[in-house]
């Protein structure tokens, strides 16, 4: 069953009727939030009735005080139910890492810090070990090789130079190498 291609300009009314339903219904959204609101600030903010003596004047800024106090708990309930439920996910998702096995491994810091500092940072400040390393080490001794006894025996390079030179040193020289 092959599919019917659709025309450029079906296409282009179609998007069209799309995106001005999409446009109603956000207007329509708009409006009942702000009937929402309204409705909301009737309910929790009445209308100030202007006090006509200092002792209702008093009494009201009261009653602004206890609402502020009320208005100040739930937020700090909200906020500290939204922390909470934050923290959960946040162990949820350590839980799934864990089940699935795979970890981000997080970027380390360089820290300079010597073998005696280290042990006393894992093992307390009550043990002290004081680590000897260079004790440890295995003592290597140095072979001297004949070459480089002989380059030393030379001494002085212009000796060497003149028993080269002419045709005696090189002869020197060849029956060296024989």
């Amino acid at each position: 069953m092959s599919e019917k291609k659709m025309s450029s300009s079906r296409k282009h009314h179609l998007k069209s009727l799309m995106l001005s339903i999409a446009k109603d219904l956000l207007e329509e959204e708009e409006i009942e939030r702000e009937e929402e609101r309204g409705r909301y600030m009737a309910e929790s903010c009445p209308p100030p009735s202007l006090p006509r003596s200092m002792q209702e004047l008093q009494e009201l800024c009261r009653e602004i005080h206890r609402k502020i106090d009320k208005t100040d708990e739930e937020r700090y309930d909200l906020e500290m139910k939204v922390n909470k439920t934050n923290k959960e996910i946040d162990d949820l998702k350590i839980k799934v890492q864990d089940l699935m096995g795979k970890f981000k491994k997080p970027v380390l810091r360089k820290v300079r810090m010597s073998a005696d500092a280290m042990l006393k940072a894992l093992l307390g400040s009550k043990h002290t070990v004081n680590l000897d390393l260079r004790a440890n080490l295995k003592q290597v001794k140095k072979e001297v090789k004949e070459e480089d006894k002989e380059l030393r025996d030379v001494g002085d390079w212009r000796k060497n130079i003149e028993d080269k030179s002419g045709m005696d040193g090189r002869k020197k020289m060849f029956e060296a190498e024989a």
